[in-house]
C-alpha cells in the first residue's frame, strides 16, 4: 500500500478507492494476499489474463502493428496517408519510451510494387465510408473494353486488393446482379442515403471465388495444363485457384487442373510462361493460347 501510495502520489483512501473501481466497474480480479502483504490480479476463470480495456502492446506487438501500417502504405502510397500518420506516430513513440527505434525496422522492409493504377484518393474515402456504414453508392463508371460510360447506383460489399490494384465488389442495382468494378475506372461517385442491399456470405464466395483470378461466376470450364521439368519446381508451390489439383509425371512435367469461368485472365497468364506451358484442356482454351503465340511470332518476325 505504501508503494502506490508513493507511485501514485494519492492518499490511502484513494487508492483503495482505485481498487474498489478496478474490482467493480472493470471486473478485475484483485485480491489482497494476507502473507505477502501485497495486492496482486489472479487469472480469469477460463485461465486467461486479465487486461484493462484500451491499447496495451509489448515491443513485439508495436514492431508488428508498424509493419502492417508500412505494408498499407505500400499498397497505395498516399490513399490512407493522413488516416494512418496519427496512428504511427503514436506507434513510435510507444516504442520510443521503451528505448528502441521504429526507424531501423521501416529501413528493414521493402515493397517493390509493379504497374499499379492510380486511385482518386477522394473516391477511396467515399466508397469506404459507405461500405463501412452500409450505404448505397452512385457513381459514373467507364466500360474500357467498349469505351462506354455509365451512371449507375451500387451496393458495395468488399474492397479487394488484387494484383497492385483495387476493386470494389458490389450488387449492382442497374444489372440486378453481383459485379466488380475497378477503382481507377470509377469518374464519379457519391454516398445515396439509402441501406445497402444485404447479400449472403455464401452466395458472394460462390460468385467471386469460383472463377479464376477477377473474373467472377461461376466455373463452368476446367482447364488442364503441362508445365515443363525446369518450371514445374517454381509452380508446383503456387495457389493459381482454391479448388486446384495437381499431379506429377514420370518425367518430372507438372500437371495442373484449374476451374475458370471466363479464360481471359487465364491466357495472359500462361502467355507469360512462353513455352514452359501446354494447355491440354479444354480445346478452345488450347486454340485461343496457340492463336495469341501466333500473333506474337509473326509480330517480330
Amino acid at each position: 500500500m505504501e508503494d502506490l501510495k508513493h507511485e501514485l502520489e494519492v492518499s490511502l483512501a484513494s487508492v483503495k478507492r482505485d481498487i474498489e473501481f478496478l474490482r467493480n466497474r472493470m471486473g478485475c480480479p484483485i485480491d489482497w494476499d494476507p502473507k505477502r502483504h501485497r495486492y496482486f490480479v489472479r487469472d480469469l476463470p477460463d485461465g486467461g489474463r486479465f487486461e484493462l480495456p484500451g491499447l496495451w502492446f509489448d515491443a513485439s506487438e508495436v514492431f508488428a502493428l508498424l509493419m502492417m501500417i508500412h505494408l498499407v502504405e505500400g499498397v497505395e502510397p498516399g490513399l490512407l496517408v493522413e488516416h494512418l500518420r496519427p496512428m504511427k506516430d503514436r506507434l513510435r513513440s510507444i516504442l520510443a519510451a521503451g528505448g528502441k527505434s521504429a526507424g531501423e525496422l521501416e529501413r528493414k522492409v521493402k515493397l517493390i510494387h509493379f504497374a499499379p493504377r492510380k486511385v482518386e484518393p477522394k473516391h477511396f474515402r467515399v466508397m469506404a465510408t459507405a461500405l463501412l456504414e452500409s450505404k448505397r453508392l452512385s457513381l459514373r463508371y467507364l466500360r474500357r473494353d467498349k469505351q462506354e460510360h455509365t451512371e449507375r447506383v451500387i451496393s458495395p460489399l468488399q474492397l479487394v486488393h488484387y494484383r497492385e490494384n483495387w476493386v470494389l465488389d458490389a450488387w449492382c442495382h442497374l444489372r440486378n446482379e453481383l459485379r466488380s468494378f475497378a477503382l481507377e475506372a470509377i469518374e464519379e461517385v457519391s454516398v445515396v442515403d439509402e441501406p445497402a442491399k444485404k447479400v449472403s456470405r455464401e452466395d458472394m464466395r460462390a460468385h467471386f471465388q469460383s472463377g479464376y483470378g477477377i473474373f467472377a461466376g461461376k466455373a463452368i470450364h476446367r482447364a488442364i495444363l503441362k508445365f515443363t521439368p525446369e518450371r514445374a519446381q517454381w509452380v508446383s508451390l503456387e495457389t493459381w485457384h482454391p479448388d486446384q489439383s495437381d499431379r506429377w509425371l514420370p518425367d518430372g512435367s507438372y500437371i495442373l487442373e484449374i476451374p475458370y469461368s471466363n479464360d481471359q485472365e487465364l491466357v495472359m497468364d500462361l502467355l507469360r510462361f512462353g513455352a514452359d506451358v501446354e494447355v491440354l484442356e479444354p480445346p478452345e482454351l488450347r486454340t485461343r493460347v496457340y492463336d495469341a503465340l501466333c500473333v506474337a511470332a509473326n509480330r517480330y518476325r
